[in-house]
């Protein structure tokens, strides 16, 4: 019995989303419960959120998974890993959707924000794509919730910075030590001086976007027959607890983006190691 358990279990597709008990992420897995054959995960920092979230989409006649997954936690990233590859022999889809964003009226001194804001959209979302990863199936699916503002800080750095971010020869590591510098800097009020734009979001989504394309040229120097394809989005201003109700898009029209990208058809091989919104490659 156990053994047919697992045979049948590793050739189901799985589509992981972070982040996705509310919000745009509650949406995508939405979709994705719709459109996509296989199961499809909630993520949650908290496991009652995420049960709350599986009953509002079970409401609907849908059938979402739930795994528990804070991607501030290493030991929860590689708990969530295992489980994947135990379960299903890798991963199908995954979408790196938490994050986070401090309001314009928040009092918090800008290098705590700093700190906090690129802790999470930048560092932990790249230990989840380092052990997420290896674990990609032939033919998976990695989508980055990225952001415009991310390209408007951007041009916002200095000439030198900008030169680094869109070169096709930075490395992670490289990218790293740039994006602790701008930490760094924030504590000593030297970020401007230093060729930075005074948005940490921002800079946390030049990162992010960045890193997509960094892993894409991997991807393809080492897994060239993979046809894993890589993509960082911006899902558009939408009405969540993060930007506001006075946003124009619902969190359904903000998903529509990723899960395009999630769900390029088999043999696609563009776009990839790209910036993409409103399912259209962007300028870098």
């Amino acid at each position: 019995m156990f053994p047919y358990f697992q045979t049948s279990a590793m050739t189901t597709k799985v589509a992981v989303v972070t982040g996705s008990n509310k919000g745009i992420g509650l949406a995508i897995v939405r979709a994705l419960c719709k459109q996509f054959e296989g199961d499809v995960f909630i993520t949650s920092r908290d496991l009652g959120r995420g049960e709350e979230a599986v009953k509002i989409l079970t409401s609907e006649g849908l059938k979402p998974k739930l795994h528990q997954l804070d991607i501030n936690d290493v030991s929860s990233i590689t708990d969530a890993a295992a489980f994947f590859k135990d379960t299903y022999g890798g991963v199908d889809i995954l979408v790196n959707n938490a994050g986070i964003a401090f309001k314009n009226a928040d009092t918090t001194p800008f290098s705590i924000q700093a700190e906090v804001t690129l802790k999470t959209n930048f560092f932990a979302t790249r230990d989840m794509l380092t052990h997420f990863m290896p674990l990609m199936k032939s033919g998976g699916r990695v989508v980055n919730v990225s952001s415009f503002v991310g390209s408007r800080a951007l041009n916002g750095c200095s000439k030198e910075h900008q030169q680094r971010f869109r070169s096709e020869d930075i490395t992670e590591d490289e990218l790293v030590g740039l994006m602790e510098r701008f930490v760094e800097k924030t504590k000593t009020d030297e970020h401007k001086k230093d060729g930075w734009p005074d948005t940490a979001y921002g800079v946390s989504k030049t990162g992010l976007t960045t890193l997509s394309m960094i892993l894409a040229r991997r991807l393809s120097k080492e897994k060239p027959h993979d046809n894993i394809l890589l993509n960082a989005c911006c899902p558009g201003w939408v009405r969540t607890d993060m930007a506001g109700d006075k946003a124009p898009k619902s969190p359904d029209e903000g998903a529509v983006t990723p899960v395009y990208l999630a769900l390029l058809p088999p043999g696609a091989t563009e776009p990839h190691g790209r910036f993409v919104s409103e399912k259209e490659v962007q300028p870098w």
